[in-house]
């Protein structure tokens, strides 16, 4: 694999080029980092910008130091989902990161009559959506679900979501490849709130009856020129490591 880089970087940047690296699932866990000779030589940077760098992945719990292997990619070091997992698919075709899977797929056809949602996809509360629920995994532990919400506009456009079957094929290129138009991401926020009952359920949580466990949300909504076309939101398990940069 390829390790080119610019020269004259800084610790800062070598740490981001082998962060979105890991990121995008480039490199796996297990997977060793260059030698601190080869990356000082490939960014032109001196040995101790190098030792830097891997100082801050280090502390990010992204990779570790394992003996003769030099420097390697941690276990399952960050989950990626929702808006991220299709920047991933952009640049390297990658669907799922390796060890990582999903079950739990669910499609409905529900009335909407949450406000942020109602808001997000110009909906009056009551209208029908289709909602698609799935369970994301790495190594068979469950790490976060994924809730996306297209109006009907966007159904008409792409009607494979409203199929109960795992789509092929991102939303946002079908859509753009039948209606000409582009679909932009919105800006991604996140907020911490109490997990649903069957949020826990399905993050495989026991906790005991009426207690409040806290789990971090991230949403997103997609658009074209003209509307709204799908609300994303993303439960992420407690103690998950979720790279928030857009």
């Amino acid at each position: 694999m390829p390790y080119k880089a610019p020269e004259g970087k800084g610790y800062a940047d070598v740490a981001a080029h082998f962060r979105a690296l890991i990121k995008n699932g480039e490199l796996a866990p297990g997977d060793s980092l260059p030698s601190v000779t080869e990356i000082r030589d490939q960014f032109g940077v001196a040995a101790k910008t190098v030792s830097r760098a891997l100082g801050v992945l280090k502390s990010e719990g992204l990779v570790t130091s394992r003996g003769a292997l030099g420097t390697v990619v941690a276990k399952s070091p960050l989950v990626i989902t929702g808006a991220d997992r299709l920047e991933r698919m952009e640049k390297n075709g990658l669907r799922y990161a390796p060890g990582e899977t999903s079950s739990g797929h669910r499609v409905m056809h529900r009335s909407v009559y949450d406000p942020a949602v109602c808001t997000a996809l110009d909906l009056e509360p009551g209208d029908e959506a289709v909602i698609r629920i799935r369970v994301f995994r790495q190594d068979d532990k469950p790490t976060s679900v994924g809730v996306s919400v297209y109006p009907p506009h966007t159904v008409a456009a792409v009607p494979e979501l409203a199929d109960d079957v795992r789509m092929v094929k991102q939303f946002d290129k079908l859509y753009t490849e039948r209606t000409g138009r582009e679909v932009v991401k919105g800006h991604r926020t996140a907020h911490a709130r109490q997990a649903s009952q069957d949020e826990l359920n399905a993050l495989e949580i026991d906790a005991p009856p009426h207690s409040a466990v806290a789990v971090l949300v991230s949403t997103v909504t997609f658009h074209d020129d003209e509307q709204a076309l799908g609300y994303w939101e993303d439960v992420y398990a407690p103690g998950s490591q979720v790279p928030m940069g857009e």
